[in-house]
């Protein structure tokens, strides 16, 4: 599965952004997908993670209540809604898939998309 992310940019502090994440390939829903992000200078880390039936979410705790994963089947695209931005969201998001299941770890999974930079000012 190839994968394509899009969507970031600069905001202000308490604003909001919407990644997409488009996949192209097959049987895009045998795939859990999940968002990880890099700020400068720091290890990539893990932000959210759904399911291959979107039923199942995770979020890192520094993000929920704050972020939403979803996914569109129709779209082959997974998405993550970003409210309440904080500085400390600056980073290079990357969306990730694997076969089947879902993890927290970024060495679980296979395939990577190219990075979307977002950038919060205070």
């Amino acid at each position: 599965v190839q994968l394509q992310a899009y969507g970031g940019g600069l905001v202000q502090a308490g604003g909001s952004l919407r990644l997409s994440c488009a996949a192209s390939g097959r049987s895009f829903s045998n795939y859990g997908m999940g968002w990880f992000r890099q700020a400068p200078g720091k290890e990539r880390e893990f932000v959210a993670v759904i399911s291959m039936s979107g039923l199942s979410t995770a979020y890192a705790d520094s993000v929920k209540d704050r972020f939403t994963i979803s996914r569109d089947y129709a779209k082959n695209t997974v998405y993550l809604q970003m409210n309440s931005l904080l500085p400390e969201d600056t980073a290079v998001y990357y969306c990730a898939a694997r076969l089947y299941t879902i993890k927290t770890s970024t060495d679980a999974y296979n395939y990577w998309g190219q990075g979307t930079e977002v950038t919060v000012s205070s």
